[in-house]
C-alpha cells in the first residue's frame, strides 16, 4: 500500500499563506508530521500561484527535502513546472502528478518519466474529458499502459487514477470507480491504481465518514495507493484495519503497529 501525504498543497489555507511567506519552519512542520504518520511518498503542488508556480515550487522542493528523505510527488499541471521540481529532487524514484491520455500532456509529460525513472500516476482521462463509465476508463487505462511501456516505463511504475467523481452529482459516480479498479487490476497486475478520496464526498455532510468507507470499498477492489491526509488518525486506523480484514497484512503487524501507536485509542 503506497501513501501519499496531500498536505503540501497551496489549495489549503494555511499552507498556501505559507508558501507565500516563504515560512519553512511550516512546511518543514507538516512534512515530518506526514512522515511520522506514514506517508512514503509526499505530494507537493503550489499551483493557485499563477504565473510563479516554477520559483514556488523549487523552494517547496528545497524545503521539503531539508526536512525529511522521503520521496516526492510532483503535481502539477504545467510540465515546465515539472522539469525545474524534478532537476532539484534528490532523492530517487520520485513520482510524476500525472500523465493522461490527453495527447498534449502524453507527449510532454512522458520524456521527463522516462529521464527520471519516475513513478507515474495516469489519470483515465483523455481528449474526451472524464469518462462515466468503467469500461471507458479501462480503455483509456490499456491505452495508456500500451503507449508507456512500449516507450519503456515498467508496469509496476504505473499508477492508474480512476478519477473519483462526487457521488451527491451522479449515484453511480461510486461504483464505476470500484468497477474501474477491479477491471484494472485483473487486466493489469502489475500496475498499481491511486486516488485522492475526498471527491467522493463533495457537497454531502459528514465527508470524512464517506471518506473513509469509500477508503474501505476502494480497497476490497483493489486500490493500493491513496493520496490523502495521513495525520488524519481515523482514516488511517481505517486503512490498517481494511488491510488485515482483506488477508494484506502478514500477521495483522500493520494493523497491530497501528494500535501501539494508539491509533484507535477513541475506539476502546
Amino acid at each position: 500500500m503506497l501513501i501519499v501525504g496531500e498536505l503540501i498543497n497551496s489549495s489549503r489555507k494555511a499552507m498556501q499563506e505559507a508558501i507565500a511567506g516563504y515560512d519553512a519552519e511550516f512546511v518543514m512542520a507538516v512534512a515530518r508530521a506526514q512522515r511520522e504518520k506514514g506517508a512514503a511518498y509526499l505530494d507537493i503542488n503550489c499551483g493557485t500561484f499563477v504565473g510563479e508556480e516554477t520559483a514556488r515550487m523549487e523552494w517547496l522542493v528545497d524545503t521539503v527535502q531539508q526536512a525529511v528523505g522521503l520521496p516526492l510527488c510532483l503535481d502539477s499541471p504545467d510540465p515546465a513546472v515539472l522539469a525545474a521540481a524534478l532537476r532539484r529532487v534528490k532523492q530517487p524514484k520520485p513520482m510524476i502528478n500525472s500523465i493522461s491520455g490527453e495527447e498534449g500532456r502524453f507527449t510532454a509529460v512522458l520524456p521527463l518519466v522516462l529521464e527520471y525513472g519516475a513513478k507515474v500516476i495516469a489519470l483515465c482521462m483523455d481528449d474526451g474529458g472524464i469518462p462515466k463509465t468503467a469500461g471507458e476508463r479501462l480503455l483509456i487505462a490499456e491505452r495508456l499502459l500500451k503507449r508507456l511501456t512500449a516507450a519503456g516505463v515498467p508496469q509496476q511504475d504505473v499508477y492508474f487514477d480512476p478519477l473519483v467523481q462526487p457521488v451527491s452529482t451522479s449515484e453511480e459516480a461510486g461504483t464505476a470507480v470500484l468497477q474501474a479498479i477491479t477491471a484494472m487490476r485483473e487486466s493489469f497486475p502489475q500496475a498499481h491504481c491511486i486516488c485522492g478520496l475526498s471527491n467522493i464526498s463533495f457537497g454531502l455532510p459528514n465527508r470524512k465518514l464517506l471518506n473513509r468507507v469509500f477508503l474501505l470499498q476502494t480497497q476490497a477492489a483493489g486500490m493500493d495507493g491513496y493520496i490523502l491526509d495521513p495525520t488524519d488518525d481515523r482514516l488511517m486506523g481505517a486503512l490498517f484495519a481494511g488491510q488485515a480484514l482483506l488477508g494484506r497484512d502478514k500477521y495483522c503487524l500493520g494493523y497491530l503497529s497501528a494500535h501501539r501507536k494508539g491509533l484507535y485509542k477513541e475506539n476502546g
